[in-house]
Formats: structure tokens, sequence, C-alpha cells
């Protein structure tokens, strides 16, 4: 039987369109329901890292406390670290690592914290449940992840529901979940957890720059990156497709009045003392 670490693959890819969202990222605008629990001295490990712009925030918060940043890609360290360095951070550090089999000690962190990462694992139970052993009592499992289904827009555009149809069936070939957002309290229940507070928080591109960059993202995204591949290989659409999906993207982007929401669903675990 395969390994849950086997059963999924990251469907979005390290491709440059891919980078341009994850590099946005910080703290605030994607961490903001953790920062109130955080203490200068903590220990934090942060799952999924990717470029590592969130961590290296997380590092910023608890100068006196220690940061590490894992992800599943040898390749996209190299550029976390160039992060780290550029904020000249001296409190984290980066490893390769597998959600499913972490390679630390049991009560080992203050915070696990884990961006868009459980709408990709094989195995996201499992995942909380090594999330959960390495954090000490007293201590917070932090997970954000967006929900595919849940995400919203207007003015009305088929192509865009052609994009968010075949979206989710890619990602469910893959082995992931997308509407990952909704089913977060459950699997942290299922996990072990007992002290689960459940919020949710939204990113919202409402002005013409802001849906220039995010359909121009996806745009890309679409017909360049690792997606695109899973896409036609997989038998999910025909490369024509992909350009019709890019097209009414940008389409989009131009109309008046144009706004995107992405709800995400967020929750705060407190392991037991």
């Amino acid at each position: 039987m395969p390994r849950p670490e086997e059963t999924a693959v990251y469907t979005h890819g390290h491709h440059e369109s891919v980078l341009r969202s994850h590099t946005w990222r910080t703290a605030a605008n994607s961490a903001g329901y953790l920062l109130g629990s955080l203490r200068p001295g903590m220990r934090i490990l942060d799952v999924g890292c990717g470029p590592g712009t969130i961590t290296a925030d997380l590092a910023a918060l608890v100068p006196d406390g220690h940061v590490t940043g894992v992800d599943r890609a040898p390749e996209i360290l190299d550029r976390a670290r160039a992060t780290a360095a550029e904020k000249r951070l001296a409190n984290v550090d980066f490893a390769v690592a597998d959600v499913h089999a972490l390679d630390h000690p049991d009560d080992t962190f203050d915070v696990v914290h884990a961006h868009q990462v459980l709408q990709h694992v094989g195995d996201p139970v499992q995942a909380l449940r090594e999330m959960r052993r390495v954090t000490r009592p007293g201590g917070f499992v932090a997970v954000r992840d967006a929900d595919y289904a849940a995400m919203t827009w207007y003015p009305a555009s088929p192509g865009l529901d052609d994009w968010l149809d075949l979206y989710r069936r890619v990602a469910r070939a893959n082995g992931g979940e997308p509407d990952a957002g909704r089913r977060l309290r459950s699997w942290a229940l299922r996990a072990g957890f007992t002290e689960v507070t459940a919020t949710s928080g939204a990113w919202t591109f409402a002005t013409p720059r802001e849906r220039q960059w995010w359909s121009g993202l996806w745009a890309d995204r679409t017909v360049a990156s690792d997606y695109a591949e899973r896409a036609t290989e997989g038998g999910h659409a025909t490369a024509a497709r992909l350009r019709a999906v890019a097209a009414a993207w940008r389409e989009w982007a131009g109309r008046e009045g144009g706004w995107f929401s992405v709800l995400h669903g967020e929750i705060l675990c407190r392991k037991e003392a």
C-alpha cells in the first residue's frame, strides 16, 4: 500500500506564476488568526514554507525564539534561505521534510503552522497528528487553507466557472482536496484535538490593479505551470481549453466593478497541557 506522502502530488509546482502568489503572502495577510498567540521566545515550525515569506515574518515576530521552515521540495528552500538572508534574520533555518512523518521529537515546538498545505497532502488527518505530536503541551497547531468551492466573483463568467470545475477535478486527481477549508475542523477533531477554534478569513481582489495581478497569475498558471501539464496529461483538458480559460481570466479582469473573493478556513488547535 502506498504511503500517504506518495498518494498526492503538489498540483501547482513552482512556476514563476505560482511564486508570484506565494511571495506575496505575509504573516499579516495569511496568518492573522495566529498572530495574537505569538510570544517573543517561541519556537515555531512552519510546514510547507515555500519561498519563506511567511516564515521570515514569523521569525521577526519571535526575536528571542526560533523558526524552522520545512518543505518537501528542496529546490524552493534556496529561495526561502535567500528571503531570510535579505531580512537579516539569524533565528530561522530550513530543511526538507514530509508533514506525514516529521523529523522532530515529540513536544518540540510551541507553534506548528501550515498555510495552504493540507489541501495538497495525501492524508490530512495523519499530517495533523504529526503536527500535534511535535507540538509541546499547551502549544498550538495553526492551519489555514482555501476552499475552492466557496470562491466567488462578479461579474459572472462562464470561463471562470470552467476554471473552477477544471481545477477541482485536477486537484482531486492528484490526491488532494481543493475544498479543504471547510474540512479543517473535522480533520483536527479526527486527529485528536479537543480544543479547536475555527474561524475564516478572505482575500479580496477588487481594484483594477488587484484584479490584473490575480487574474494574470492564474492565466499564466493555467497555461504554463505544472498544473497545466497535469491538466493535459491527465486528460482533464486540452491545450485549447486551457488557453480559453486563461483568456477568460484576462477578460474578467477588465470588467468594470469586478470583484473576486477567496475564502479560507482557519483552525487554531491547542494541545492539552
